[in-house]
């Protein structure tokens, strides 16, 4: 099963709300449509950059059915299944894999902060459970604890559906070593933006990204260009979006990404709480720059 083929951009999709809160299924549709048009050869449905803490059970079978609908086996499907339950993982894993995704991102587990035998336990009774493809994904800076490198390809040998990780540490350095290690067909995608050309450079895979959410051909261009080694145009698509790339993050994501979806007109500014609309200060610098790219 290690022979999961997807490489380039991936977009964590965003979640829209209408108004009143509710999940609006038209802009979604629409969102879907326009990164199979760009170019986007990968879709995260329920990520963080989905709300997904926010939504409900209902809620997220409903967009995942919806996303794998739409898309129609045109790009793969994955599905943010992870909880700091493991039998909570396990179940909203198993409803990911009965409704048809291609694969499901199973997140460390947050706030518990696991030993690394608990960890190695969590990601092992998941993979025991289902059949589906799993790619871990290690985001310390939400989830307080870590999945170390020496415990993904452990979980990677042992494991033939843990087939991949998203890495969103922000340090290059495990990039080199997961490429370094890993066994043959196990995928290695960046959970950071800007350094997703550089670590592909290294030998890894894509990006399961926030700005592709805004500039899908592009960024789509930049994943090509840096996983065939074609520096000169890493170079130049890199440079000219890389001021968008940090604002992205000028305040929690998704806050900036939804942002500046909705001044381009493809969402509601409309936010779950606890995420609310950003600081004026900030947003000032992010239409700035989505100005001085000609984005809006």
């Amino acid at each position: 099963m290690k022979n999961f083929d997807l490489k380039g951009s991936i977009v964590a999709i965003v979640t829209p709300f209408q108004e009143n809160g509710e999940i609006d299924v038209d802009a979604f549709d629409q969102l879907i449509d326009w990164h199979l048009e760009n170019g986007t050869n990968g879709l995260v449905v329920c990520g963080t950059t989905g709300e997904t803490p926010a939504l409900t059970g209902d809620e997220d079978a409903f967009l995942i059915e919806r996303a794998v609908k739409r898309v129609a086996g045109r790009i793969p499907v994955i599905a943010g299944t992870g909880s700091n339950s493991t039998q909570e993982c396990i179940k909203y894993s198993r409803k990911a894999e009965a409704i048809g995704v291609d694969a499901v991102l199973v997140v460390g587990p947050y706030y518990n902060k696991p030993t690394e035998k608990g960890m190695y336990m969590h990601f092992a009774t998941v993979a025991e459970a289902i059949d589906v493809p799993i790619i871990l994904y290690n985001v310390p800076g939400r989830t307080g604890s870590k999945i170390s490198v020496d415990n993904a390809i452990k979980l990677a040998n042992d494991f033939d559906n843990i087939i991949g990780i998203k890495e969103a540490s922000g340090d290059l350095a495990l990039f080199v070593d997961l490429v370094a290690r890993r066994p043959e067909g196990f995928v290695i995608y960046s959970g950071d933006d800007f350094l997703a050309s550089s670590a592909n450079l290294l030998g890894a895979d894509g990006c399961i990204s926030v700005i592709a959410n805004v500039i899908p051909n592009a960024f789509a261009q930049l994943m090509k260009a840096s996983l065939e080694g074609d520096v000169a145009t890493v170079n130049d698509i890199f440079y000219k979006y890389r001021v968008l790339m940090d604002l992205m993050f000028i305040e929690s994501n998704p806050i900036p990404v939804k942002t500046a979806l909705a001044e381009m007109g493809r969402v509601k500014e409309v936010f779950r709480s606890p995420m609310c609309s950003m600081e004026d200060v900030t947003k000032r610098s992010l239409l700035n720059e989505l100005r001085k790219l000609n984005i809006i």
